[in-house]
């Protein structure tokens, strides 16, 4: 399903995650600081959001650069944006989901390599794997294996890595000078809504993908029309946006509502009912084990 049609939902929605940021970390932050640096930290989750979507192609379809533009001040702070792009295409090639190798945002190891780590290591990366780790450290420990990659690409001469720090810092301006000459908001209150932002990703992407044998069985489900799920662009029903990456966010629900027991039956009933539901499971339960169970090394 594809669209020639600009996709106003998205920019109005854009333009309203930047009102909203700019009075939660101004007069908001005047009146009331934690609620300003919660209201920010949903901001900075739904600027993610909103740079998936650009990814994909949205809002005007055929604009890549013009797309780009509409996100290019880095409110999340710590991610390039050529770099997210790159990586998340990658990830989209469906065949290798979840392969520690190949797919760039799987948190699966390959099993040789799991158990040459140190015991404390393991111990961080299996807390990661429950909900509550990811909320608490998920953050930390991804920006961390995020970089230490980078950094190994950069010397190894991967093309365009560098180039897309480099830009990074072009996009970091406009918020370090808003920062700086409007907010009222102290800027270590303004890294811990920006790590907040990024805990509540990893309520998305923590069990988006599972190991399986089918790669149409690896992309999960999750019923939920909620504030989580406006919040994540409806990509909680991940199954559909990675067989109809093209299709704006605002056109999954009603896309998986019509063919509900197919999308089920595609990704074999890798379903949960709400984000409640996840929680209620998995908030001090590991979802599954770090090491890759079907990966042969």
């Amino acid at each position: 399903m594809k669209t020639d049609r600009i996709e106003w939902p998205t920019i109005v929605l854009l333009l309203s995650c930047y009102l909203a940021w700019g009075l939660s970390t101004t007069l908001l932050a005047t009146a009331f600081l934690p609620l300003a640096i919660i209201a920010t930290a949903f901001c900075v989750a739904l600027h993610s959001s909103l740079t998936h979507e650009v990814v994909h192609g949205h809002p005007i379809p055929g604009r890549p650069q013009l797309n780009a533009a509409l996100v290019f001040p880095a409110l999340p702070v710590v991610i390039p944006f050529r770099r997210f792009r790159d990586t998340h295409l990658a990830h989209h090639n469906d065949a290798v989901l979840t392969d520690p190798y190949d797919d760039p945002e799987t948190n699966y190891m390959v099993p040789s390599v799991w158990v040459q780590l140190p015991l404390w290591v393991r111990a961080v990366l299996n807390a990661n794997n429950t909900l509550a780790g990811r909320l608490i450290i998920g953050p930390m420990v991804s920006y961390a294996a995020f970089v230490r990659d980078d950094l190994r690409l950069i010397r190894a001469g991967e093309p365009g890595v560098l180039t897309a720090w480099g830009l990074h810092i072009f996009a970091l301006l406009p918020v370090v000078w808003w920062l700086a000459k409007i907010s009222t908001m102290p800027v270590w209150a303004y890294g811990l809504a920006v790590y907040v932002g990024h805990a509540i990703l990893k309520i998305r992407t923590f069990l988006e993908h599972q190991a399986h044998e089918r790669a149409s069985g690896r992309s999960v489900i999750i019923e939920d029309r909620g504030p989580l799920a406006w919040m994540f662009l409806n990509n909680n029903l991940h199954v559909v946006h990675h067989m109809h990456p093209k299709v704006p966010w605002y056109r999954l629900p009603r896309l998986y509502r019509d063919n509900a027991a197919h999308y089920r039956r595609r990704n074999g009933g890798y379903v949960y009912r709400s984000y409640a539901e996840v929680f209620r499971l998995h908030f001090l339960r590991r979802k599954d084990p770090v090491p890759h169970p079907l990966h042969p090394g």
